[in-house]
C-alpha cells in the first residue's frame, strides 16, 4: 500500500485550508492529528503554490516552517518539507526534516539539489514549469501530448538531481497535478501513470482537494466547494493503490487510510491469492 503523506499548510493563502494552521502551535498541533490519523510522514509548507499565488519572502517561509518542524520531529515524526528555495532547504534538514518536496524539481532553485545531496536526503522532484503567478500560460503540451511531454520534462529533472549527487534510491518524482496543467492534462496523467514507471523511481501522487476534482463534480458550470471533494479523492486513491502508487499526499489522513483499507481487503481477495475465509485447517 501506498505511504502516506499529510499536508501541513502554515500558510494565510493555501487554497484548501489557508489561514488555518498558520501558527505554530496550531500547526504543530494539526500535524500530531495526521500523525494520530496515520500518516507515515509529515509535508510542512510555508509557501502556498495555488494558481495565482504571491510568494512570501525567504524570512518568511523559515518563520513559518522551521519551528513547526522542529516540534514535529522531536514528537518523533518523520518530517517533509515543502520548498522551493534551498535557504529553506538547508534550515528544515539541519532541524530534522528526512525529505525535501520540491514543486519546481530544482528548476526554481538548482542549489536545492546540492543542499539535498549533501545531507543524504530524500527528493521529490515534482513536474513544474513557471510559479503559480504565471503557471497557467503554460499549458501547451502539443507536439507530443501531456504524458509524454511530462515523463521527458521529468526525465530531465531526474538527471539533474542525480548529477547533483542524489542517489537514485532517494529520489522520488511527482507528476504535478494541476501545475501548469487543466483538468484533462491531469485526468491522462492519472490513467496513464506507468508510462511514468520507466524512469525508474517511486511515483507520489498529490491529487487531494484539487480543481479538477471539484470541475468534475460541479453543477451548471459551477465546480464543487474545495471541502466538499473529498468522497471523490478517496475513491481515486483507492484506484490509485491498485495501480501501485507509492505515495500521496492528501490533506485528510483518515479518509486516506479508510479508502486503502478498503483496497488493500479487495486486494487480499483476488483470485489467487489467501482467501480471508482460509482457515489453518484449510491450509492443512
Amino acid at each position: 500500500m501506498p505511504r502516506v503523506m499529510g499536508i501541513v499548510n502554515v500558510t494565510p493563502d493555501s487554497f484548501s485550508d489557508g489561514g488555518r494552521w498558520d501558527t505554530t502551535e496550531r500547526a504543530v498541533a494539526h500535524g500530531l492529528q495526521l500523525l494520530g490519523d496515520g500518516a507515515d510522514v509529515l509535508d510542512i509548507g510555508g509557501e502556498s503554490t495555488r494558481p495565482g499565488a504571491t510568494r512570501p519572502l525567504v524570512a518568511e517561509e523559515l518563520d513559518r516552517v522551521v519551528p513547526v518542524i522542529r516540534e514535529l520531529v522531536a514528537a518523533g515524526a518523520s518530517v517533509s518539507v515543502d520548498t522551493m528555495r534551498s535557504e529553506v532547504a538547508e534550515a528544515a534538514l539541519a532541524a530534522g526534516a528526512r525529505t525535501v518536496n520540491d514543486v519546481s524539481g530544482g528548476l526554481a532553485d538548482p542549489r536545492v539539489l546540492e543542499v539535498v545531496a549533501d545531507h543524504g536526503a530524500t527528493y521529490v522532484a515534482m513536474h513544474w514549469r513557471a510559479h503559480a503567478d504565471r503557471m497557467r500560460d503554460f499549458t501547451d503540451y502539443s507536439p507530443d501530448g501531456v504524458v509524454a511531454t511530462v515523463r521527458r520534462e521529468l526525465a530531465e529533472r531526474l538527471d539533474a538531481a542525480l548529477a547533483a549527487g542524489i542517489d537514485l534510491g532517494r529520489i522520488v518524482l511527482d507528476p504535478g497535478l494541476g501545475f501548469a496543467k487543466t483538468a484533462e492534462h491531469n485526468w491522462q496523467l492519472l490513467v496513464f501513470l506507468d508510462l511514468l514507471e520507466p524512469l525508474g523511481c517511486p511515483l507520489l501522487v498529490g491529487a487531494s482537494r484539487k480543481s479538477f476534482l471539484g470541475s468534475l463534480l460541479g453543477v451548471d458550470g459551477v465546480p464543487r466547494p474545495v471541502d466538499e471533494r473529498e468522497h471523490a479523492h478517496a475513491a481515486l486513491v483507492a484506484l490509485l493503490a491498485a495501480r501501485g502508487v507509492d505515495c500521496l499526499r492528501v490533506h485528510d489522513v483518515r479518509a486516506t487510510r479508510d479508502a486503502l483499507a478498503v483496497a488493500e481487503a479487495m486486494s487480499l481477495r483476488q483470485p489467487g491469492r489467501t482467501s480471508w475465509v482460509t482457515t489453518r485447517e484449510d491450509d492443512a
